[in-house]
């Protein structure tokens, strides 16, 4: 039987890669659909040679474009998280840097408001994992996202256009608040008890604070993914997590979940090397960070995480806010985290009463890097 194909995008977003389908062109069927993200990834190969992933959690994902009567919204869109050597397609949880790609897809496919003259055009879509608006200044030349720019962010070797992302009311898109377990939520691991921070912002996140493990936060990725014991007590902290929060309701279920809740290590600044062998000083940076994602540590840190971190950061009583050590607390905000590949910037707009979260946002780089048909395997 021949092999079928599909019309597809890929673009590249922040750190993240993915590839976009319009819903139109898919199956009515989610089994299907999800048939066809895990045979164009190559969900069951951990390398993903089969596929378009590249056998990491930031480049092993799927957008959806859906159409939308919304007044505000231009499109709406679903994220798909891709299983790595496994045959999952989760769309639980969002990824804050393709929310730039969506961005440059909306002006590219012409769904956006372009300015008759070049410029920056807003765009507002609406992303369906978490029910929010996400509002994107997307820079226009001759009618086209901008690609050519000299801004530079963390984790990308080339200049690119820059690309605000702010992201509207964006706490509690899954569990309904901004802290379903309290500011601080104690767990056990292995008979010992440990506090944590669960915080629904965007994405779910838990924060432990890397002391707790005996760490410093400035391990380099590659010792950190050597060690499978912590790996492990992560994973069953994760977990315990998902249930407190009401996110699931046993440890076997959260553990079929295993995009979110997400977990990270937080750490108060210090000097560090990041990956590409740059010194990053501590007063460069208000927290050191470095997340897990499908079970390995991430090359990076989530866009999703970068928002929900830095908010969380200036909430009193939180575990990241416990590393924070500037006593500045402004209502409009720039925190500086530090992960394994550089330094990211986020802008936090706290509510009047500094209790909770108005729009947090950052800026990024995206690039459109193939336009075809991907073809699915037929024994699908």
């Amino acid at each position: 039987m021949k092999q079928k194909s599909v019309p597809c995008i890929v673009y590249r977003g922040g750190t993240s890669r993915g590839v976009f389908f319009k819903e139109s062109d898919l199956p009515k069927s989610r089994s299907a659909q999800e048939r066809i993200f895990m045979s164009v990834i190559d969900a069951y190969n951990p390398s993903q040679v089969n596929g378009l992933g590249g056998g990491t959690s930031h480049t092993s994902k799927v957008i959806v474009i859906h159409e939308t009567d919304s007044k505000q919204a231009c499109l709406a869109y679903t994220f798909y998280q891709v299983g790595i050597g496994d045959a999952i397609v989760d769309s639980a949880g969002t990824c804050g840097n393709l929310m730039a790609a969506v961005g440059a897809y909306a002006v590219d496919e012409g769904l956006a408001q372009i300015p008759s003259i070049d410029g920056v055009c807003e765009v507002i879509v609406l992303n369906k994992n978490i029910n929010r608006l996400v509002r994107l200044e997307v820079p226009v030349v001759d009618g086209e996202a901008q690609v050519d720019g000299d801004y530079l962010m963390a984790g990308i070797v080339h200049t690119g256009a820059k690309i605000s992302v702010s992201i509207l009311s964006p706490s509690g898109g899954k569990t309904g608040t901004t802290f379903p377990a309290d500011t601080r939520t104690e767990l056990v691991m292995g008979g010992q008890k440990v506090l944590t921070t669960i915080s629904d912002i965007v994405n779910p996140f838990i924060f432990v604070n890397a002391h707790d493990f005996g760490l410093d936060g400035t391990e380099s990725n590659h010792i950190l993914s050597q060690d499978q014991h912590l790996l492990t007590q992560l994973d069953t902290l994760r977990a315990q997590g998902a249930v407190a929060a009401g996110m699931s309701e046993t440890i076997d279920a959260a553990k079929e979940v295993p995009s979110i809740p997400k977990i990270a290590l937080v750490a108060p600044p210090r000097d560090y090397f990041t990956m590409s062998g740059i010194e990053v000083k501590a007063e460069e940076i208000d927290i050191i960070a470095r997340m897990i994602s499908m079970g390995k540590f991430h090359r990076t840190f989530a866009g999703s995480g970068l928002y929900n971190l830095a908010s969380t950061l200036l909430i009193d009583g939180t575990i990241p806010n416990e590393c924070y050590t500037s006593s500045e607390k402004k209502q409009l905000q720039n925190i500086r985290i530090g992960h394994p590949d550089g330094i990211a910037e986020v802008t936090v707009e706290l509510t009047q009463d500094g209790k909770d979260v108005a729009a947090v946002g950052l800026d990024r780089t995206a690039r459109r890097i193939f336009e075809g048909r991907c073809y699915v395997s037929s024994w699908l």
